[in-house]
């Protein structure tokens, strides 16, 4: 497993637009410590190699869900009519990010 380290979580922090400070940088390392070694523990479990993954621990039975039938959809122009504001065929929103 590949190394995390504080300019991992500095670049990780800036792309995602947080803002951590010098303390906040330490706890998450010391979190990636443990979690890391947690990790390495499950590794040393004999016969995991073996073992079929799984998507879920539970045998789910699926009868409730009903069939896909196709239905009768808005037209794109019945559903611009609902809009207040359209602009080359499409709902214009306000900016939500700056």
């Amino acid at each position: 497993m590949k190394k995390v380290t504080k300019d991992v979580l500095i670049d990780a922090s800036n792309r995602l637009l947080f803002e951590m400070d010098d303390r906040e940088y330490d706890t998450l390392l010391e979190e990636f410590d443990i979690i890391s070694k947690q990790m390495e523990l499950m590794g040393e479990i004999k016969g995991v190699d073996e073992a079929k993954p799984m998507t879920f621990p539970y045998e789910v039975i699926t009868t409730y869900l009903r069939e896909d039938t196709p239905k009768d959809t808005l037209s794109k122009e019945d559903a611009l009519k609902n809009a207040k504001n359209v602009k080359d065929g499409q709902i214009k929103l306000p900016k939500v990010v700056g």
